[in-house]
């Protein structure tokens, strides 16, 4: 790993820092994109794309999974070669909404063991966002000379990665598929999701449809025109479900069964909400439409901001979050790259952040063992929700 680990680094593309991730957010304020969302479930026909999935974890691995069963020519980056080597042995098993997959026979080696002689169409990086960042160096060396890489991490990964090496060599993209990883090479499909993929720049493209032809044999693809849209409106999700169930150690539906989690679930999509709508995005609707009903003035909201509310938990109430899953490996989250992104974009653009910023300093304490991720702490950020925020009555 040491070996990796230096042949990675490069000095534009290292880890997100906290002035970096200030130009990053000054950068984005500009983003805006305009469209619409168009599915496939597509079929190959004689073109022959070749695919490379970095990052088996639960998504890579149910992707993975999926798309080898169809027999789509993939094949597999692993974190290094032990782990390769094990996932050669234990071969890939998916369970859950989708149904049972099982794909004994893979081509995996470790990221390192790539070298020139490889060259891919298509690159689809499922690892978590800090890694994307590093990984990135590498492997735009195996890419076909009309290839792409799809990153598909939360947050502004993809335009972090495009303002750097170009948007002919990256094609936008997120999950919306929800997945456990149950022990590495057996995961759970928990939710019957997509992955929506686009132009930043907006707009449909021919390399973005015939993508989504490609993978749209294994999962749901759809292909959106206003990307940047979309990922906002993911985003608001990731703040306000996948985080405060990593800080409570609960599913969304076991913390909004309580009026604490309600009133702090309720906050921080606010707070994220008024950043978006702030620097102009135009969000999209994914599971439900990105704005609640009665927003801003809140009147006569009541069971249409119910009804709003189940349809989420619907969706998402039963997915154990990512992030829980890896403050309990002991692993680095993606918190700087959705509450904190927020926090960081809130700031610059003047809209108060409180309870996304004291929600990513827990989980900051949480990462260096200062704190353990419990269900009382729901209550103690429920008694900062009295603080107004500038614009509406939540």
């Amino acid at each position: 790993m040491r070996g990796r680990d230096a042949k990675l680094h490069h000095p534009d593309l290292g880890r997100l820092d906290r002035p970096r991730c200030d130009a990053w957010a000054m950068a984005c304020l500009a983003q805006v994109a305009t469209g619409g969302i168009q599915s496939h479930r597509g079929h190959l026909g004689a073109f022959k794309m070749q695919i490379l999935i970095v990052g088996i974890g639960a998504l890579g691995g149910t992707i993975a999974a999926r798309a080898i069963r169809t027999g789509l020519p993939v094949r597999l980056a692993a974190r290094n070669t032990d782990s390769a080597k094990a996932l050669r042995r234990s071969g890939l098993r998916v369970s859950g909404i989708g149904g049972e997959v099982r794909a004994d026979a893979i081509d995996v080696a470790a990221i390192e063991d790539y070298g020139k002689g490889d060259q891919f169409d298509l690159i689809l990086l499922a690892t978590k966002a800090q890694d994307a960042l590093d990984i990135v160096p590498y492997v735009v060396g195996l890419l076909a000379p009309e290839g792409a890489i799809l990153p598909i991490q939360n947050g502004g990964v993809a335009r972090a990665l495009a303002d750097r090496l170009g948007e002919d060599k990256i094609l936008g993209g997120f999950s919306n598929l929800g997945a456990t990883m149950v022990e590495p090479g057996v995961y759970e499909q928990k939710n019957a999701g997509h992955l929506l993929i686009g132009e930043l720049a907006g707009g449909v493209s021919e390399r973005a449809e015939r993508v989504a032809r490609v993978l749209g044999r294994a999962i749901e693809v759809k292909v959106s025109s206003n990307l940047t849209g979309a990922i906002w409106s993911k985003l608001l999700i990731n703040c306000s479900v996948t985080t405060l169930g990593a800080l409570c150690s609960q599913t969304m539906r076991q913390y909004m069964e309580t009026e604490a989690g309600k009133k702090v679930f309720r906050r921080t999509y606010e707070e994220a909400l008024s950043v978006a709508l702030a620097i102009g995005t135009r969000l999209e609707r994914l599971v439900v439409d990105p704005i609640p009903p009665g927003r801003p003035s809140n009147i006569a909201a009541g069971e249409h901001y119910e009804s709003w509310v189940e349809a989420m938990i619907a969706f998402y109430g039963d997915v154990k979050p990512s992030m829980l899953q890896d403050l309990e490996r002991g692993r680095k989250t993606e918190i700087d790259f959705i509450n904190g992104y927020v926090v960081t974009l809130g700031h610059a653009s003047g809209v108060p952040v409180h309870m996304n910023a004291t929600i990513t300093d827990l989980v900051h304490q949480i990462e260096r063992g200062v704190l353990q991720p419990t269900r009382e702490r729901m209550n103690d950020l429920a008694a900062q929700t009295c603080q107004p925020i500038r614009g509406n009555s939540i």
